[in-house]
């Protein structure tokens, strides 16, 4: 069985949780860096990793890296790379995305262009080829560039992994599905424990949070770039390890997950979503203010993505949103608030200084997660529970 270094790109801030996810699976790690983990495995574990990773956003067979600070050198480093060992002749294949930061390269487009050709070149001569029809299966590469050092990486995932497969339908401005799954990752939360969002728009952070208690893999429902290439990777291997994910699905857990928004519309996509994914059964959907935030029992979480004011007259109503989130999470018994916000007066209005708050980019935008841990339960309680 073929041996790759496998790099997996994740949110900015959240390398920690992917890190972790990819040591439970069994696998080496090679490096952190920011934005993504390399590590080590074989076919088995490319494809484990785009079907079970929650927080990656997708799964790339390293073919090489070199320096490069002139165009020149770009193609030179290029061509020098085993193309035919991952491309066959009637391939398509392109530079998705390239990257550059504090480099002497900088031109996604001229990258993109330079690179292409070199790969033709490498082609042409290994496959005794002229022209290339392009008409084979897909072989997207992305392209990185810190400090003048190149990494190319074969593209297996297609989508990104955030597209579970489950939301078809979403609120204005949804979070990504991988972001809200490294979200709950980074809180002590169990699916035994209680969970409520009071923001939950399209549904994405209880719909996470039910899959991981119910140990469904994310991947399970959705198609992948690297299913068409059965001579890098065995294509029975895929529906072995879909298989083996189906069979640790839990869905007779017992949860207490509960999502609230203010518009009607909201819940019903939230709803239909969770259908979608099959979790539907462990998540209690209504409409609610948080205003009206409110649980009998201890110990429980509220992990959420308040709005965060894009827009101007939203902004006016921000202090008091978050004022009357403070209020209601203060009436909580023993319970903890965490919530990811790019809206500074956050703290202030919810009445604490955050116990812990990291930095996180949304896409391109800088938010904070602000974490107001609660008591933990006592060994006495989590035993009975």
């Amino acid at each position: 069985m073929r041996k790759f270094e496998l790099i997996a790109p994740c949110h900015f801030g959240l390398e920690a949780p992917l890190k972790r996810e990819i040591t439970e699976l069994g696998y080496d790690i090679m490096s952190v860096e920011d934005g993504r983990v390399t590590f080590y495995g074989d076919e088995e574990a490319c494809v484990r990793a785009n079907i079970c990773l929650r927080t990656a956003e997708r799964i790339l067979i390293k073919v090489g890296s070199f320096p490069a600070r002139t165009f020149e050198e770009l193609f030179h480093g290029t061509k020098a790379l085993p193309w035919e060992a991952y491309i066959p002749r009637d391939g398509r294949f392109w530079v998705a995305k390239a990257a550059s930061v504090k480099s002497a390269l900088f031109s996604p487009s001229d990258i993109q262009s330079v690179m292409k050709k070199a790969m033709v070149e490498r082609l042409r001569e290994t496959y005794h080829e002229t022209r290339f029809e392009e008409s084979g299966a897909s072989f997207p590469l992305r392209v990185f560039l810190m400090k003048d050092e190149v990494t190319v990486g074969l593209d297996t995932t297609g989508d990104s992994l955030h597209k579970r497969g489950y939301r078809k339908l979403t609120a204005r401005a949804p979070i990504a599905e991988n972001l809200a799954a490294a979200l709950i990752m980074l809180t002590p939360w169990k699916g035994d424990r209680i969970l409520v969002d009071p923001f939950c728009g399209s549904g994405t952070i209880p719909i996470e949070a039910a899959m991981m208690a119910a140990n469904m893999a994310p991947g399970m429902k959705r198609g992948f770039t690297a299913m068409d290439w059965p001579h890098v990777i065995g294509g029975s291997i895929w529906e072995e390890i879909r298989q083996e994910a189906a069979e640790q699905v839990d869905l007779q857990v017992e949860t207490d997950i509960q999502g609230y928004d203010l518009d009607d519309e909201m819940v019903s996509i939230a709803r239909a979503n969770a259908r979608l994914a099959g979790v539907d059964k462990l998540i209690h959907f209504q409409k609610r203010d948080v205003s009206a935030l409110s649980h009998p029992k201890k110990y429980g979480f509220v992990i959420t993505n308040p709005p965060y004011g894009e827009r101007m007259e939203e902004k006016e109503n921000l202090p008091a949103l978050y004022r009357t989130l403070g209020e209601r999470f203060r009436s909580l018994d023993a319970w903890s608030l965490y919530l990811i916000t790019a809206y500074e007066g956050a703290e202030k209005e919810i009445g604490r200084k955050a116990d812990k708050n990291r930095k996180i980019y949304n896409g391109m935008m800088k938010t904070y997660y602000y974490q107001f841990q609660g008591p933990k339960p006592s060994s006495k309680r989590r035993r009975e529970a």
